[in-house]
């Protein structure tokens, strides 16, 4: 017996040391911890402009804050742009009690004179994106040239759902003055585009901007933005293909503004699967080669992130719409909408997230506590 228990024990160690050995060498499951704090941002009773709804922010890190422009609506389902910030990237201890970017007519407003494009007409009440009538939705931002950069979607209904552009001066963002340049239209009449971008500084001396990603990366480089003066538009391709019988059989697009990282223009993007209709939007993550972004290096087999807690699920279900992201020292913060109603926060350590991407590990984010 006593033979027996000493082989057992000895078995025992051996095992423990090869398991332990073995996760030295296998890279271990990639967790994305969401913050206790969550939501981070709330709808406001009394500020009638966001009482309804704040949801699919944009985000930067600039003066030792994170900054969220954020898509808010109130009871006349517009959608109009909040402001936020925060030191630490989830106790947001700063909001304006007003809108910062409010549609103007032709860009989120409805004209009642205006001539139709498309199938349908600038009616208010043909279609609700994201539980509204019209608006600007969904903003991405970048800093760059001493500006603020920001793409949003001009929606005025089913037959008017546009990409349009504006800049703010850093200057005028430190002292509040909202007074952002005159929106200039990125994407023609007649098409339904969503989900453009810029990349955050400019590639080969021009400015990129990333307008699809299914069945391909496309990207329009520019010289000047001033070029979109009403006569010049982006061709786009409008399908949403995937990868079949993946979690990402249909593509939605883009999310958040590319990272650029050592090894790639770090690029989050949302899909579905039609087979699974219980689940909505999901996060998936892809790299980017940092001479010609078209080419994807490296893209995430499974989520990194998907609907799990009552945020994710309260408003409309299943919705995780990840528009901003941030890095603080070496901290990667992603902020998404959660069920097109509430705005949370996300991290991992940014080094960490990128080497288990480049090695074709399963990420998968979990709702793990920080």
């Amino acid at each position: 017996m006593t033979l027996l228990f000493v082989i057992v024990f000895f078995v025992l160690i051996l095992l423990s040391a090869f398991f332990y050995w073995l996760s030295l060498r296998l890279p271990a499951h990639l967790k994305l911890n969401r913050a206790v704090e969550n939501p981070v941002l709330e709808p406001v009773a009394s500020h009638w402009w966001e009482s309804e709804a704040v949801f699919n922010p944009a985000a930067f890190y600039s003066r030792g804050r994170v900054h969220l422009f954020y898509r808010a609506m109130g009871t006349d389902g517009i959608s109009r742009i909040g402001y936020a910030s925060s030191k630490d990237g989830v106790h947001f201890d700063e909001r304006l009690p007003y809108p910062v970017y409010t549609p103007t007519r032709g860009f989120g407003i409805p004209d009642p004179k205006a001539r139709k494009f498309g199938p349908l007409s600038y009616d208010t009440h043909t279609y609700a994106s994201g539980g509204g009538w019209g608006g600007s939705e969904d903003p991405r931002i970048v800093e760059m040239d001493d500006k603020l950069y920001m793409t949003f979607v001009a929606f005025d209904g089913w037959g008017f759902v546009r990409m349009a552009l504006t800049s703010l001066g850093l200057e005028s963002f430190a002292h509040k003055d909202w007074h952002w340049s005159q929106a200039l239209f990125l994407s023609p009449p007649g098409e339904i585009n969503k989900n453009w971008l810029l990349f955050p500084e400019k590639i080969n001396g021009k400015f990129a901007i990333l307008h699809s990603i299914t069945p391909k990366i496309l990207i329009e480089y520019v010289d000047d933005l001033s070029e979109f003066d009403g006569t010049k538009f982006i061709t786009n391709s409008t399908r949403h293909g995937g990868r079949p019988g993946h979690w990402d059989t249909v593509v939605r697009g883009a999310g958040a503004p590319p990272i650029k990282t050592k090894y790639g223009w770090l690029l989050f993007y949302h899909g579905y699967d039609p087979a699974h209709p219980d689940v909505g939007y999901k996060v998936g993550a892809m790299l980017l080669d940092l001479a010609d972004p078209t080419k994807i290096l490296y893209r995430s087999s499974q989520p990194v992130l998907q609907a799990e807690e009552w945020y994710e699920n309260d408003g409309k279900p299943g919705v995780t719409y990840a528009s901003g992201a941030a890095v603080i020292n070496d901290t990667l913060f992603v902020y998404y909408g959660g069920g097109d109603k509430r705005i949370a926060a996300a991290s991992a350590n940014l080094e960490d997230f990128l080497q288990k991407l480049t090695a074709h590990h399963h990420a998968a984010l979990t709702p793990a506590k920080v």
